[in-house]
């Protein structure tokens, strides 16, 4: 069976706009997860030069597409 991955962007809130994004495995407990995107924020914030409560993660979910 496949491991459905989760996807996340990290968001700059003082202009509104997704600076990285990011993808962790879906078999990770929610603290596994909390923790992963603390680090990856942290490193976010170095490599973009903005404080670190400047910047937030939001879960993308898919959205299915519709054909016709």
């Amino acid at each position: 069976m496949k491991t459905v991955s989760k996807h996340f962007k990290f968001i700059n809130s003082k202009t509104g706009n997704a600076i990285y994004y990011h993808t962790l495995d879906g078999d990770l407990s929610e603290d596994e997860i909390k923790q992963a995107l603390e680090k990856v924020k942290a490193q976010v914030a170095t490599q973009y030069e903005v404080f670190l409560d400047t910047i937030y993660w939001e879960e993308e979910k898919e959205e299915k597409e519709h054909h016709q």
